[in-house]
């Protein structure tokens, strides 16, 4: 079993900055792809962005690029979200996910990833 275990959330004003990180652990994957999911209360979990091996593909939702980077390092097995400008919207729970049928390219479907974490608030104030 494969876990992730999520860092960095919290309570932020708009216009301020937050830094997720996530570190896998447990069974060894030879390769794979990482990302990041959010949830806001009663609305679906969307992807935010997701990150092949080495970091050669980047992807992001439409809602944060110019925003959000991703990038990652996998001789620590380990992902970040890099949040700038926040706005209030972006409040939600964050994901860290793993899809180990994948490693040179990136899915934003929820169904196509088998590993998530335990989710770490981020909480952005107007």
């Amino acid at each position: 079993q494969v876990q992730l275990v999520e860092s960095g959330g919290g309570l932020v004003q708009a216009g301020g900055s937050l830094r997720l990180s996530c570190t896998t652990s447990g069974r060894r994957l030879p390769r794979y792809t990482m990302g990041w999911f959010r949830q806001a209360p009663g609305k679906d979990r969307e992807f935010v962005a997701g990150i092949t091996w080495g970091g050669i593909g980047i992807v992001y939702a439409d809602s944060v690029k110019g925003r959000f980077t991703i990038s990652s390092d996998s001789t620590k097995n380990t992902a970040y979200l890099q949040m700038d400008s926040l706005k209030p919207e972006d409040t939600a729970v964050y994901y860290c996910v793993v899809d180990r049928h994948a490693y040179d390219w990136v899915s934003d479907s929820v169904e196509d990833y088998d590993y998530w974490g335990q989710g770490t608030q981020v909480i952005v104030s107007s």
